[in-house]
């Protein structure tokens, strides 16, 4: 028996699915940053920037992407790219608005580790599985595949690591940096088992 062909999520889904998504990414973002964390990939780089300047990360996060909007719209089409600004201008409200109606008491490092990676992770499974993303480096290795023939994963790991690197003097201590690590992980982790080309059939 013939597989049905896959049925298009409605604009209705792609909203709803942005929203979850994008409130995902923001709460994991502000359980890093609470704990002094960073991760990979441009959030890595905007967490690190936050530290720097007094600029809430959501906002770096989309000021950072601009290029990469660009970049985007060349190698990956118009409507991913409207997808990913709407996502991004989305986090940034909810950054600018998260301090006004959400505040941790207490929060263990290895939770905010752990937990504020798996729940990015989450978060940018859902914009990917609705044809949206943060930005940044994943368009960077997708263009770069595309034009070099570079492994996009490999591409991926490779900033990545260098992002981390680069943190190294912004960490109080070694196991902050540890963590920073392992909230790196929990995000690859999560789009490693749940994203893989074959086992999802709506796009």
């Amino acid at each position: 028996m013939a597989t049905p062909p896959p049925v298009p999520h409605s604009p209705a889904e792609d909203g709803y699915a942005i929203l979850i998504g994008t409130s995902f990414i923001t709460l994991g973002l502000i359980c890093l940053n609470k704990a002094g964390l960073v991760t990979g990939g441009i959030a890595g780089i905007a967490l690190l920037v936050s530290y720097v300047l007094p600029v809430p990360a959501g906002i770096v996060l989309t000021v950072l992407n601009l290029p990469f909007f660009l970049l985007a719209w060349r190698v990956l089409g118009r409507e991913f790219t409207i997808k990913t600004i709407i996502a991004n201008v989305t986090i940034s409200v909810m950054a600018l608005l998260a301090p006004h109606v959400l505040s941790f008491a207490q929060l263990d490092p290895l939770f905010a580790a752990l937990f504020g990676g798996t729940i990015a992770g989450m978060g940018v499974l859902a914009l990917a599985r609705h044809g949206a993303g943060v930005g940044g480096i994943g368009v960077l290795a997708m263009w770069l595949q595309k034009r070099e023939g570079w492994n996009m994963g490999r591409t991926q790991l490779a900033c990545d690591a260098i992002i981390l690197l680069a943190a190294i003097p912004v960490m109080a201590n070694a196991t902050q940096w540890l963590l920073s690590v392992a909230s790196a992980a929990a995000i690859a982790g999560v789009l490693m088992v749940n994203h893989r080309p074959g086992r999802y059939a709506g796009y």
